[in-house]
């Protein structure tokens, strides 16, 4: 029975096709029922975009709160320079008030040494001029006579000369102290010896020993000096 057989056997292979055909279209169906719809996807979407620009905003909200403002970064720079500006002026005054008082001294050493440069030659002729008062003081008054004319003409010419160094002193600065009866003054005398005088007011000079001298206010050579105390 041949032809009895074959019958089934087609009948069968159409069965399976049928049924391989149903399953793919049941795994068709399914696949589209488990994918999510249109509508979800985009919102996913959407709410994945939204997250991210909000990190972003974030980010830079952050960094923008970071970062000074133009307006604070320029007053902090214009309080700084203000300061810089502040410490400049300073260092100049001080600078011009030590430049003003090292022109004042260096200009009252150059006085100084114009009015005091001669102090040491001074001093030198203060010896020419003592030797020149102890000879016209040694000469007795009375034997200048017009009869010892020798004698004579030596003293008036000791005399000119004391009377022309003393001018030359003068025209210089250069001043003599004869303090007699003054008020003994530390700074312009030197006292020898201290002595009751009756008639004198203690404190006071008595006598001059060695006269002394004064270059522009300033004492040369203070005058030797005896000192009155009381009895």
């Amino acid at each position: 029975m041949p032809g009895a057989c074959a019958v089934p056997a087609a009948v069968a292979t159409v069965m399976a096709a049928r049924c391989v055909r149903l399953a793919r279209h049941s795994l068709s169906a399914l696949a589209l029922s488990l994918r999510p719809p249109a509508r979800l996807q985009c919102t996913a979407l959407t709410q994945k975009n939204s997250g991210q620009t909000a990190e972003e905003d974030v980010g830079q909200s952050e960094q923008k709160a970071d970062s000074p403002s133009p307006e604070k970064t320029l007053r902090d720079e214009k309080a700084r320079l203000e300061e810089q500006l502040k410490e400049t002026v300073e260092k100049y005054k001080r600078a011009l008030a030590d430049t003003e008082n090292l022109r004042q001294r260096s200009q009252k050493l150059v006085e100084e040494a114009k009015l005091y440069g001669i102090q040491g030659f001074c001093k030198d002729l203060l010896e020419v001029a003592d030797i020149l008062e102890k000879a016209t003081q040694s000469v007795p008054k009375e034997e200048v006579k017009d009869d010892n004319p020798h004698l004579k003409n030596l003293y008036e010419g000791l005399v000119m000369t004391e009377v022309q160094i003393q001018k030359v002193f003068t025209k210089h600065g250069l001043l003599r102290l004869n303090p007699v009866g003054a008020r003994f003054d530390p700074y312009e005398h030197e006292a020898l010896f201290h002595t009751p005088v009756e008639g004198k007011e203690p404190g006071t000079v008595a006598l001059v020993s060695k006269v002394g001298y004064k270059l522009h206010g300033r004492t040369l050579r203070p005058a030797l000096v005896g000192v009155v105390k009381e009895a």
